[in-house]
């Protein structure tokens, strides 16, 4: 359990006993708790003021920097929670892999993963690499009080298909290539990355995060049967490598509505849902003992104030019958949204979940 949602007292905290965290562990909640993927962000003109001039990886090792992007959609939604602003590939940069942020491109990696020699470049994880994490995450609890923290990290698949690739992909041939073609290198990468990964989410944790999210945004590229062979056992060993801390992980990916089942599978307390999927059958498919996040259509937000509310109140009454459930987004808000419609967005559902 993170240090900020249980004291030694043992008398729950106000973050431990919010909306937020009520909801990933399936509890009563008085509102139906708000958060957005990508929040935090080019939709805000305040986010561009701060970041003008600041390269991406730049302003994701900058505490004072990140602390303020953090708190700039908590302060103007009133969303139930902050998400860490950072990027999946920091963790491989803090270990020395040679890759940039590229504008209008993301994240390059110059010199791509494709033999067993190129593993080298994959070293430990350790919290010195990242201090400037635990500086920042300590900054923002003190600021944060009673909302919570989520941390977040890149899965094991996706990140390998940034270092395979060397950077975007549409058709992965290059990750599927090794995938199929050398399964013993292929699972010793995901098994190294995985640790990576928990490395960078205990960091995360201990520093005073509440919850962590892990993103697998590549995942839908992949048939269940080779999800299930070739990705979960990695997956699954980040969320058991996290599990003794007691805060609620979370699982998302983009256009994985066929491997929603083995995704909850893979451990984690709340599955995340893109707009593809509503949420009767994702639980359905996801099974019992999960919380379920999302799953608003972002495109949706350029709708008229009316027609965004008749798709929200389509979402909340198919999430009616849920052992737990946080609106969400069914991936991350688009630059060009307007602030107003999010604002809007998050007191409508307050008001209209309000217990």
């Amino acid at each position: 359990m993170s240090a900020n949602d249980r004291p030694v007292t043992g008398q729950p905290t106000a973050t431990y006993d919010s909306a937020f965290l009520k909801a990933c562990r399936r509890e009563s909640v008085p509102h139906t708790p708000v958060w957005f993927m990508r929040q935090a962000g080019r939709s805000l003109p305040e986010y561009r003021k701060v970041r003008e001039g600041v390269p991406m990886l730049e302003s994701c090792m900058r505490p004072e920097l990140v602390t303020e992007i953090t708190l700039q959609p908590v302060r103007r939604h009133g969303v139930d929670a902050a998400i860490y602003f950072s990027d999946i590939v920091v963790p491989l940069k803090a270990i020395g892999v040679d890759l940039d942020i590229k504008p209008g491109v993301g994240p390059v990696v110059g010199h791509p993963i494709r033999t067993r020699a190129d593993l080298a470049q994959l070293r430990d994880l350790t919290p010195e690499d990242v201090s400037y994490v635990t500086e920042a995450i300590g900054m923002l609890t003190a600021e944060l009080g009673g909302t919570p923290l989520i941390g977040f990290a890149g899965a094991p698949f996706t990140l390998a298909s940034y270092l395979i690739e060397g950077g975007p992909s549409r058709t992965y041939e290059n990750t599927k290539a090794l995938m199929y073609g050398d399964v013993q290198l292929w699972a010793d990468l995901l098994d190294r990355l995985a640790d990576i990964t928990a490395a960078f989410l205990k960091v995360q944790i201990e520093a005073g995060a509440s919850a962590i999210q892990l993103f697998d945004s590549w995942a839908g590229a992949l048939a269940p049967a080779d999800y299930r062979r070739s990705v979960l056992p990695a997956s699954a060993k980040v969320f058991g490598a996290v599990e003794e801390y007691g805060v609620p992980r979370i699982h998302f990916g983009v256009g994985t509505g066929e491997l929603l089942g083995p995704m909850g599978e893979a451990g984690a307390d709340v599955v995340g849902v893109d707009w593809r999927v509503p949420l009767d059958e994702a639980a359905r498919r996801v099974g019992p003992g999960k919380a379920l996040q999302g799953n608003l259509d972002p495109a949706i937000l350029f709708a008229p104030r009316e027609a965004v509310e008749a798709k929200t109140r389509e979402v909340l009454d198919a999430a009616a019958r849920l052992e737990g459930h946080v609106f969400n987004l069914g991936h991350g808000v688009m630059p060009s949204t307007d602030p107003d419609a999010l604002t809007r967005l998050v007191e409508y559902v307050h008001t209209r979940t309000a217990r």
